[in-house]
């Protein structure tokens, strides 16, 4: 799985059994992209961005290669063979999300047949399409996996994964017998924002420990600006990418302010957005819901995480390592989950987030190519 914010791709090599709900996880394995392909990645957000049919190629098959060479290394980290896996379920990279348009569409790359080659394993890809043929949002897809593993017969949870974009799955004790009751949504920025203009303020890729943000003051004025967008008054199901909340919505806001702010107080501001829009939308849809548990990148931001408890109070706020699995492992954990759903031929999808009209199995599947088969 490799996020919004581009940063790295996680691999995780996971052993499931219907006996448990738990995977075993057998290795994990985080790799950066080369910083050229990073920058032509992120430069595609812009809505103003042209990419020639040999630009969009070249990147397909450079993403492909950089999530061959992770899922190569997680392997080998593991212990086990290509014959032993059964399937690596592969994301892609989201270069547009577009679920509200005539027709709608979410468009990743990473070209699963170069993986299948490289790595001599089945690959399952392209989770998001089936369920916008149902007229669903495609998104988030977390959401089923989070009912499935953290769902609880006496507690009420909500798993807030928080990567580039933050969402929300709001599961009710009822959601352990019946997944038909898990909701959820993308909230709105996650580290997403924050990440690019720490980038484009200081040449870091993200604000560590959210110490530059914690440096600054928030904006009042800003701060309203940037809430009183439409997204986050529309009642779900949502989903959204930084294809919209990129650089260019943030910069309209700041010249629609008139003056200029110290780049600390515009990160302390956007730090408050993503811990705001996480804590009302739990507030507003998750009445007594008892436990927020996080997971992503974003737990790393210890100031963010800081303002969640503070904003979401009294409601307790953890990280899944609580409930016994690593943050930084869910997502790509989610992957492999869905990978072995569309093995067994069970949907992965979660109507009542999507919004989607059905069950769907979700994913293509690429077999591995027989020259690339291990003897």
């Amino acid at each position: 799985m490799s996020g919004t914010s581009v940063d790295a791709v996680d691999a995780i090599v996971a052993r499931f059994s219907d006996a448990s709900p738990r995977p075993e996880i057998l290795a994990t394995h985080s790799e950066a992209p080369p910083q050229r392909l990073r920058e032509e990645l992120l430069a595609l957000s812009g809505a103003d961005r042209r990419l020639s049919l040999l630009e969009f190629g070249h990147l397909d098959q450079s993403v492909g290669r950089w999530f061959a060479d992770a899922a190569n290394t997680a392997i080998a980290g593991a212990g086990l063979t290509p014959r032993q896996i059964g399937a690596i379920g592969s994301h892609g990279q989201t270069i547009w999300h577009a679920p509200d348009d005539e027709p709608a569409f979410s468009l990743q790359i990473g070209a699963a047949p170069r993986i299948a080659a490289e790595t001599g394993c089945a690959v399952v890809s392209d989770f998001r399409n089936a369920d916008i043929a149902l007229g669903g949002q495609g998104a988030p897809l977390v959401c089923a996996f989070h009912g499935a593993l953290f769902a609880h017969p006496d507690a009420n949870r909500v798993a807030v994964n928080i990567g580039g974009i933050a969402n929300i799955t709001l599961l009710p004790s009822t959601a352990h017998a019946d997944p038909t009751t898990i909701r959820g949504f993308d909230t709105g920025p996650g580290n997403g924002l924050m990440d690019a203009w720490i980038q484009r303020s200081l040449g870091c890729n993200h604000d560590a420990e959210g110490a530059w943000a914690a440096s600054g003051c928030v904006d009042g004025e800003l701060l309203a600006q940037l809430l009183g967008d439409s997204y986050f008054d529309r009642e779900p199901p949502k989903s959204t990418g930084r294809e919209y909340f990129g650089l260019a919505w943030l910069d309209r806001r700041l010249t629609t302010l008139g003056r200029t702010l110290a780049p600390a107080n515009v990160q302390a501001t956007l730090c408050e957005l993503t811990a705001i829009t996480i804590a009302d939308a739990v507030a507003r849809f998750g009445p007594g819901q008892e436990t927020l548990y996080l997971c992503g990148g974003g737990v790393h931001n210890r100031y963010l995480v800081e303002r969640i408890a503070a904003l979401a109070a009294p409601r307790a706020v953890e990280t899944t390592e609580q409930l016994g699995l690593d943050p930084d492992c869910i997502e790509a954990l989610a992957f492999a989950w869905l990978a072995r759903q569309r093995l067994l031929d069970r949907p992965g999808n979660a109507p009542g987030v999507t919004g989607a009209s059905g069950l769907a199995v979700l994913g293509g599947w690429h077999a591995a190519p027989t020259a690339a088969r291990p003897t």
